[in-house]
């Protein structure tokens, strides 16, 4: 079976949600958060979490990235049941059996959005509007190799770079140009 964790490409996600998933966690969506809210009483971070942000499933932060992989059966069930207690605790779930389904549903979910070869990073992109709750999942496809030039490098002159116009190399630094 796949699931996603949670994968921090650089200190934003500590800046830009309110609280930060560790990297490594198991992800969900996390979208059953913004279900009972209220978008106008939202700030700026909750904006986000709600546009950009997966679940962990350890700190209940939210991550902008999850990176495909596999999970053992005995990591899912805890995951599960990790998420249940959640459920239970912060949502109001009426009894734990009730936020296992819901916690099983989420987390099975989740799966299906991961079936990427191992390795794929994912993106979420939520929208709301008086009827529902949209999801969009992205790939993100790492760069070519074209994406990738040298900026600058170091070349050897044709002179010897004292402006004599003779090719001494009486100073072979000088002899090199930056381009």
């Amino acid at each position: 079976m796949k699931l996603a964790r949670t994968i921090r490409l650089d200190v934003s996600d500590t800046n830009v949600f309110t609280a930060a998933a560790k990297p490594g966690e198991w992800a969900v969506t996390g979208t059953f958060a913004f279900a009972d809210s209220d978008p106008i009483a939202w700030n700026n971070k909750d904006k986000i979490a709600f546009r950009d942000g997966w679940m962990g499933t350890e700190s209940f932060g939210r991550s902008t990235f999850v990176q495909v992989t596999t999970i053992a059966q005995e990591h899912y069930e805890e995951t599960v049941r990790c998420l249940a207690g959640h459920i239970f605790e912060s949502y109001g779930a009426p009894g734990m059996i009730d936020a296992l389904e819901a916690a099983r549903t989420e987390v099975d979910d989740m799966a299906k959005i991961c079936e990427h070869p191992v390795g794929t990073l994912l993106a979420i992109e939520r929208t709301a509007d008086d009827q529902a709750i949209t999801e969009r999942t992205r790939v993100i496809t790492p760069p070519s190799e074209e994406f990738h030039t040298r900026i600058w490098a170091i070349d050897d002159d044709d002179g010897d770079g004292d402006g004599d116009g003779d090719d001494d190399n009486d100073n072979p630094i000088a002899a090199q140009r930056i381009r």
